[in-house]
């Protein structure tokens, strides 16, 4: 890991998004943390909000220590509050909670909770803090998001295909949908860092079809580029069959399988990027300790199609895939939004 006092662009970087999320003298400020968190991170927030002179307290938690079965990686699906009450009261208190756990809070039990509460939630993706600084959000993100978070509402259905084959359907009647532009200034929501994607979670039963996921299409939970054709089949939310010869298709099998719980197989959320500054070679340029893979999560134009929890439908599972999806076609009420990977 660099030298941070060499590195005076990342701590800049988080004065900058702190500064966007509007925090304020007097707020009670929560950096919150555990054990296996980046440390160079929670290093960095602390001096940013320091240098801007805002009081904070910094509640840091044991992670979970490693168990038996699939491991879970990159997933925003945690667990590190689970046993942690007095950490979760703090939160639930706070007016500011900036979340630098391993996997984050988007999916986390007590996450809602702590969202009623009013407090706002910036969860900073666990990056190298390179990727971080060249992803601090740009504020001509938020109306294109906002703009696909209204047309995702007012939609009834959402369609997606791809010259590959995939051929999904999502009623999006009741759907719950959610716009992150990397920052948030609101009590009782949550944003993370890097941002820059419109995802909704639809009511249960809401998705069939199929897709195929091509070489060069991303599992972000593996942290791996697909190099072997997979087709996977939804019915009423769930993935039913994962055809393919290749690795790729065997890993996805047994990781399903290993959960040995049929909620890991449910559909979390579906959505798409509009991060332009997102690249999509990431992967490639850094070790697979040294990123989260938040960046190809908001690449824009990617469809991003996730299983697991889905907090709105009534289900949590730990098993959680992340899975962006190049060059397709997303159509809402028969109306592109992204035609050939790329936004309209």
């Amino acid at each position: 890991m660099y030298d941070i006092a060499r590195q005076p662009a990342w701590t800049a970087a988080f004065e900058r998004v702190f500064a966007l999320c509007d925090m304020q003298k007097g707020e009670r400020i929560v950096l919150l943390s555990e054990s296996g968190s980046r440390r160079v991170n929670v290093t960095l927030a602390h001096e940013a909000l320091t240098r801007m002179g805002l009081a904070h307290e910094a509640v840091t938690v044991p992670s979970p220590a490693p168990a038996p079965g699939p491991i879970v990686r990159s997933t925003g699906a945690s667990v590190a509050l689970d046993d942690a009450a007095a950490a979760v009261s703090k939160l639930r208190a706070s007016d500011v909670v900036i979340d630098l756990t391993v996997e984050g809070l988007m999916h986390a039990r007590d996450t809602g909770r702590i969202l009623a509460s009013g407090a706002r939630i910036l969860t900073v993706s666990n990056e190298h803090p390179d990727i971080l600084c060249r992803l601090v959000p740009d504020p001509t993100t938020k109306p294109r998001v906002r703009a696909a978070m209204a047309a995702c509402r007012a939609a009834r259905e959402m369609q997606v295909v791809s010259p590959d084959g995939t051929d999904l359907t999502v009623a999006m009647e009741e759907a719950t949908t959610v716009g992150v532009w990397g920052y948030t200034d609101r009590p009782g929501t949550l944003a993370h860092w890097p941002g820059g994607l419109v995802v909704s979670f639809p009511r249960a039963g809401a998705v069939n079809g199929r897709l195929v996921f091509a070489p060069g299409d991303v599992n972000l939970t593996f942290k791996r580029y697909f190099e072997s054709a997979v087709t996977v089949t939804v019915q009423d939310d769930y993935v039913t069959a994962i055809d393919g010869e290749g690795a790729d298709a065997r890993l996805m099998r047994r990781y399903f399988e290993d959960f040995g719980e049929r909620d890991a197989y449910a559909t979390s959320h579906v959505g798409w990027g509009l991060n332009p500054a997102a690249r999509y070679e990431a992967l490639t340029m850094y070790d697979k300790a040294d990123l989260n893979g938040t960046e190809l999560r908001a690449l824009a134009g990617n469809f991003l199609y996730s299983t697991g929890a889905n907090e709105f439908a009534g289900r949590f599972a730990r098993g959680h895939f992340d899975l962006p999806m190049m060059g397709c076609d997303i159509l809402l009420d028969g109306v592109p939004v992204v035609e050939g990977g790329v936004p309209v």
